[in-house]
This record gives structure tokens, C-alpha cells and sequence, in this order.
């Protein structure tokens, strides 16, 4: 089974990079770093996600990235799913910080349940069947707008997501040229349809 060990951030500054996202966050292994200077513009094409339990929490972790330096894209507030915010980091990664729940049930708390990778791509069906057929069954499914897959015991789910729905999300238009800026650490090496790299991550080990 394909699964997602890391994710690695090309950034100007590799240390504030990884101190932004140890302040802001709290990751550190889940993440990683490498110094570029490719070009980019505009929408990179991805989001990345912590779902927390309450609002509380999401509160905590925006409030401690704006903080830290990120830009609010979309003040926290709730909505017809939950309750949530984006901030875009100062590496240019956008973030999303949500929860299901629209009442708290205790004190804040920076932990979250899960850490999501969602993919903006031009074609959800034909994406759909790509990574199908690189190893990652689906384990969620809603038409031709959204798709999840389950990455086992991997740290990073994975997600389909139509690119301008996605950037809709995030509050961002969905243009954009040039690089991506993310690399997948994952169970193998190779390129999506929408240009996408993997490289290949050591087997997780079993938990």
C-alpha cells in the first residue's frame, strides 16, 4: 500500500521554516525542508489540513500561527460543516485548521486528530484511478468533486479535491504557475497527473 511518511516544503530559509512550523503547529517529523528558489506564483495547487476536535482548539493552533507570522486567508468561523480558519504560512503554504464540531466540551488544546493532505487537480476521476493503481485504495468518495484514500498507518491522509473548489476553500483564486514547492515521501517514487512528486519513504513501521 502507498502511504505518506512526510511532506517536504521547498522554502527560502530551511530554520525559520522548520521553527515557524514547530511554534505554530507543533510538527516537526511529519515535515521537512529543503532550500529552493523555483519558481512559483499565485496557487500552488494543495492545502494542508489539521482536524482538531472543537473550536477551541482550532482557535489555539490559528491564533498561535498568525502569531508566528502567517497571514490569515479566511478568519476562523463556523460553517454548514463545522467550524475552521486558513492561514497561509510565510513559506507560501496554505493551511487549514478545522473541526466538525461547533461547540467546545473543554479547555483549548493544541493537538490535533489528524493532519491531511488535499491535492487540487484538474481531472478527480482520472486522478482517482492514478493513484488506485499506485496503491492507495478509497475510502471515501463523493462524486466528481472530492476523493480519500486510506494511507494505512502513514502520519498524512491523502485527498482529491477539484483545484478551483480547493482554492474557493482557501480563499485564494486558483491561478498559479511554476513549482508546486511539496514533495510526497511516500511507499513510492513517481509523478500524478498534475505534476505532483513522490519519492520514496522508508515502510513506516507497524503500530
Amino acid at each position: 500500500m502507498t502511504f505518506i511518511e512526510n511532506i517536504t516544503l521547498d522554502v527560502a530559509d530551511t530554520e525559520a521554516a522548520a521553527e515557524f512550523y514547530r511554534t505554530a503547529f507543533g510538527l516537526d517529523s511529519q515535515l521537512r525542508f529543503r532550500a529552493t528558489q523555483e519558481p512559483t506564483t499565485g496557487f500552488r495547487g494543495y492545502t494542508l489540513s489539521l482536524t482538531v476536535a472543537q473550536p477551541a482548539d482550532a482557535d489555539a493552533y490559528l491564533d498561535a500561527a498568525l502569531a508566528a507570522g502567517a497571514t490569515s486567508l479566511k478568519a476562523a468561523a463556523k460553517s454548514m460543516w463545522g467550524y475552521g480558519g486558513v492561514v497561509q504560512a510565510p513559506d507560501g503554504a496554505i493551511w487549514k485548521v478545522a473541526t466538525s464540531s461547533k461547540k467546545n466540551t473543554g479547555p483549548a488544546v493544541k493537538r490535533f486528530d489528524s493532519m491531511v493532505l488535499l491535492l487540487g487537480v484538474s481531472n478527480i476521476a482520472a486522478s482517482k484511478r492514478f493513484y488506485v493503481d499506485h496503491g492507495l485504495p478509497v475510502s471515501k468518495s463523493f462524486g466528481p468533486m472530492y476523493v480519500e484514500f486510506d494511507t494505512g498507518s502513514g502520519p498524512i491522509k491523502l485527498a482529491l479535491y477539484k483545484r478551483r473548489a480547493l482554492a474557493k476553500d482557501a480563499g485564494v483564486s486558483s491561478d498559479g504557475t511554476g513549482s508546486h514547492r511539496l514533495i510526497i515521501g511516500g511507499g513510492a517514487a513517481f509523478t500524478d497527473p498534475d505534476g505532483f512528486a513522490w519519492e520514496a519513504a522508508p515502510q513506516p513501521a507497524a503500530r
